[in-house]
Parts: structure tokens; sequence; C-alpha cells
């Protein structure tokens, strides 16, 4: 990662600042997030990242647009940085009676630089294979989609360690439906060449890059189909990939014990927007 010397996290504009020990984002997770991928000195969809987090927002009960401040030091330290991860992390503050939120929010935005895994670049080569966690995601309906900060469940499925020969979980939620992977979203390809991804009306999220993925398919002529998923049903498909603003597009080349096929759609669509490692 280019820029290594410079000042990494800075909270609400201070260089090094300190998040307060109040702050709900710590005591409570009341908070979302978004990784942003850094490629060529520029963030990849910054636009698209700042709306979703407008939006999380707007679902946990409060209002934020990325100030023209806050969006030139992100601007800029991509510049600085050149390739790597920048984190943009925002709580309702302080304040408020317990679990009661303040009326007036003081918001805390943390920003954080990190560079890309290494072995993503050899996933998107290889393709990578999942394995069905036995922690299920819960469901409700009022966070379903949102990064929000209470990530415990994906704490609990990261905690055992994944066999030999798996890079990560496939996630089902407490009905045994396929939600996603422990850290991106999936999507699934039939012999009739349509394209698949599960609903996440009840749990899971909704990641920036798989509304980009959605967008691309479109544009090349696949259909798109968003609905429930089973277990069961994955012995339709012929091949599966996943997404996340870090990795871009990856194959899935195994699941469990079923082999999925590598699609060429994957690399195409690496290629249309800009995602090669």
């Amino acid at each position: 990662m280019q820029g290594s010397s410079m000042t990494t996290v800075w909270v609400n504009g201070v260089e090094s600042g300190q998040v307060m020990p109040f702050d709900r984002g710590l005591a409570y997770g009341d908070g979302l997030f978004a990784t942003m991928r850094v490629k060529h000195h520029e963030i990849l969809f910054l636009a698209a990242h700042l709306q979703r987090l407008s939006q999380g927002a707007k679902r946990l009960g409060f209002n934020w647009q990325a100030s023209q401040t806050l969006q030139e030091r992100l601007i800029q330290q991509a510049i600085s940085i050149g390739q790597g991860c920048i984190k943009l992390l925002l709580t309702r503050g302080c304040g408020g009676r317990g679990y009661a939120a303040p009326i007036e929010t003081q918001i805390t935005e943390v920003v954080s630089v990190h560079p890309i895994p290494e072995h993503y670049q050899h996933w998107q080569q290889q393709g990578i294979s999942l394995i069905s966690s036995d922690v299920m995601l819960g469901r409700q309906p009022r966070l379903a989609g949102i990064k929000h900060c209470n990530r415990l469940e994906q704490i609990f499925i990261k905690s055992t360690p994944l066999p030999l020969g798996f890079d990560d979980y496939l996630v089902l939620d407490e009905q045994g439906l396929v939600i996603e992977s422990s850290m991106a979203n999936l999507f699934f390809v039939d012999n009739h060449q349509a394209i698949y991804t599960p609903a996440l009306t009840h749990c899971g999220v909704a990641g920036m890059m798989r509304e980009q993925v959605m967008h691309g398919v479109l544009t090349l002529g696949y259909s798109v189909n968003v609905t429930p998923i089973s277990l069961n049903q994955l012995a339709d498909f012929s091949a599966a990939f996943v997404t996340n603003s870090l990795m871009g597009v990856v194959d899935v080349i195994r699941i469990n014990d079923m082999t999925m096929n590598k699609h060429p759609l994957t690399h195409t669509l690496r290629t249309a927007l800009d995602l090669a490692l």
C-alpha cells in the first residue's frame, strides 16, 4: 500500500483522534460502515458507497450525508495511498439514556486506511471453496441489508477454523435459506444462463458490489432473479460466484461436496467494472 507513512485514522476529521468511551457505536453497535476499495488513486464507486451509507443511517433512525469536507478527505486519502482500502464507519455518537437514542444526534465519523488482503488476488484467479457454517443468521427485517456494526454473528461464524481445502463459510438463516458467505454476497447461474441471488428481506448484508453486479449482468443481457434459495436448490446451479467491494467478483468452485464450474461472466464483470486485482 502506498502512502503508508501517513496517518491512517481520523475521527471526526481529527488525525489519530479518539472515539469517546460512551459512543453508542462502542456501547451498542449503533452505527454502520462501508469498506471502499482504492484503485489507481481513486475510490471505486464512491458515490454509491456514500448513498448506501446515507440510506442505511436513515433506516437506523438518523440523518447523515457526507459533507464536502469528508468527501475531499476521502478523495485526497485515495490519491495518497494509490491502492488499498478505506473504511468509513458512522455511529450515532454519544447521548441518550441507556438504549434510548438521543433527540439530537452528534454523529461520529471514523475514517481508516487498510491494505487489501493479499490472498484476494489468488482467489480471483483460482476461485474459492465454501462449506456450510453451523451458525445460522437470525431474522430481523428492520436490519436486513444494512452493514450495521452488530457483527457478532459473523464473529461466531469466523471463530470456527475452516476445514482443510475450504476458504470461507456458506451462511444460512434460521429457516435454512442460503443468504451469503461470511463476508460476501452470492450469485448462482443455472443451465439456462439465468442469474440468481438470495433475497435479503429478513437478514444478510446487501453489499454495494452486489448492486453493481446486478446492474452489470442486466447490461450484459442476463436476467437476474432475487429469490429465496434453499440449500437443496444449489444442485440446480452449474456455477456460482461471490462479490464484495474489496475482492470484487470471485468464482466459487466448490460448495460442500458439490463442484461448481467457473463461468466466463465473472471475468467479463471484473473487466467491465475494473475489479481485477
